[in-house]
């Protein structure tokens, strides 16, 4: 059987992966993250758009994520953890207004993970962490 073509390919070897700084894990993390969260609105509701973007922003804003991470992190792998504090110690210097310090540093650490599963092709341990994600929001 022919393997399917990626639609957006991912070419970086794993240790270019590896050496990558974590905000540019969660730089491609956050739109990963995003789309998914669209897609199962989408799929799953009947809203129109200004209702889709109300009800994405509550799952993708930084005090929601930094929840999410809180309540997913026991069931993480070490290597997954390890990234998440990659994540979360990366030197940022950009802080939304309405959140603190931490939740943010949380934020970018779930950012990061999905980043970096995503950019591995651990898709189906991606899949996984997705669905805890949605599963865990509040």
């Amino acid at each position: 059987m022919e393997e399917k073509p990626e639609l957006i390919e991912r070419k970086k070897k794993l240790e270019e992966i590896r050496q990558m700084s974590p905000l540019t894990w969660a730089y491609i993390g956050d739109s990963i993250y995003e789309l998914y969260i669209r897609m199962c609105l989408v799929q799953n509701t009947k809203l129109k758009p200004h209702y889709l973007h109300i009800k994405t922003i509550k799952y993708v804003k930084a005090v929601a994520q930094a929840q999410i991470l809180k309540s997913i992190e026991e069931s993480l792998t070490q290597e997954e953890k390890e990234i998440v504090r990659r994540g979360r110690n990366a030197e940022n210097h950009h802080l939304p207004k309405n959140v603190s310090s931490t939740e943010y540093r949380y934020a970018t650490a779930l950012e990061a993970l999905i980043g970096y599963l995503y950019l591995t092709k651990q898709d189906n341990r991606l899949k996984e962490i997705l669905k805890l994600c949605t599963e865990n929001a509040k």
